[in-house]
């Protein structure tokens, strides 16, 4: 078996969601020496740069072009099949004539109208032609594979496996609370909720807001303005705007809780992260949450600055709701993987 795979989203240099989702999976697949065709509009990083099971194809095109030439290499090539993970594009041009497996992150294309309206339109487009001609769709959660259900009744549950994700890294350093830092990581937009988030911190006790910072770290994405300026004039918030892996990875050793208080979720690969390292998780349990975290986590009503803050409260000043919160999330953590995605994806590729 040779699978094509798009992996726009693993070259970029600041890597969101998708991004991370890809790179976890193609670091998997080369460790299992599967022979693979990548296809970007850049090259790959180290250490896939070097890998000597992937054939790399740079397409020298941006937006429509770059899909154009991408489905007309893949009819050319002598692929099995085309993993899509990022976009339905590329399955919408090659309907039938190519075997693909796209991945759904999520809907919320079709559930938040804040969203980015270009790439919204673009996905009301092509995901239906992309799901009919499809060989097999994959999601990473049962929530949006419940959501594609819904909103797509004619593609057969039998058709629909859920392969889910895993963290940034495989082994970490456990976190060690600085005891000073509330952490929310996450791209700037009304659905991941952190204009509510500094208002919850607002009104926390003056004891915690001289205590603890509340820190933001995540790129500009849309509808972002109330945010940024809310996040400028309040005492104690900081936003650090995106900061690469490394620098994540110490903010996860050293924070005391993360909060994620969003109105919807594909995955929540932030919880995952933060409950790999034990640490505690303050989430609002919509879309996938609720599945990835299970009872390691405290939920709070996204849509309710009192219920975020008194969530806050709780898991800033009662040592034993983190340390039951720590020993769950350790076990919870244990459940995802990357080796586990892989499995299922290539349960699912073989078959076809």
């Amino acid at each position: 078996m040779r699978i094509a795979i798009d992996v726009r989203e693993a070259c970029k240099p600041r890597k969101t969601g998708k991004g991370q989702w890809v790179t976890g999976l193609l670091r998997e697949l080369v460790r299992r020496n599967v022979p693979l065709v990548t296809l970007s509009d850049r090259s790959l990083p180290p250490p896939f740069s070097q890998a000597r099971v992937i054939e790399e194809r740079v397409i020298d095109a941006s937006g429509w072009r770059w899909h154009w030439k991408a489905a007309r290499d893949l009819r050319r090539s002598d692929a099995t099949v085309y993993v899509s993970p990022t976009s339905f594009i590329v399955p919408f041009l090659v309907g039938k004539k190519f075997p693909v497996v796209p991945v759904v992150h999520d809907l919320i294309a079709f559930r938040d109208p804040t969203h980015e309206r270009r790439a919204a339109t673009i996905e009301k487009m092509t995901i239906g032609r992309a799901l009919r001609h499809a060989r097999h769709v994959c999601t990473v959660s049962e929530s949006t594979k419940r959501d594609l259900k819904e909103m797509f009744p004619h593609v057969p549950s039998e058709s629909m496996t859920v392969i889910f994700a895993g963290p940034l890294r495989e082994s970490v350093v456990p976190n060690s609370a600085d005891q000073c830092t509330i952490l929310c990581a996450g791209t700037l937009s009304p659905r991941k909720n952190q204009l509510r988030l500094i208002e919850a911190y607002a009104e926390l006790p003056a004891s915690l807001r001289s205590q603890y910072r509340l820190l933001l770290v995540g790129g500009r994405g849309w509808n972002d303005q109330e945010t940024l300026a809310l996040a400028a004039k309040t005492p104690g918030v900081e936003w650090r705007d995106y900061v690469p892996d490394a620098e994540y990875e110490t903010l996860l050793s050293a924070c005391t809780i993360l909060a994620l208080p969003s109105l919807y979720e594909g995955f929540g690969l932030q919880a995952l992260d933060a409950m790999q390292r034990g640490i505690p998780v303050l989430t609002s349990g919509r879309g996938s949450l609720r599945e990835v975290c299970g009872n390691a986590a405290h939920y709070v009503d996204p849509e309710n600055v009192s219920s975020i803050a008194a969530g806050l409260e709780l898991l800033l000043t009662s040592e034993r709701v983190r340390f039951d919160i720590k020993t769950r999330a350790l076990e919870q953590a244990r459940k995802f993987s990357w080796a586990r995605t892989a499995d299922l994806l290539m349960d699912v590729l073989q078959k076809l």
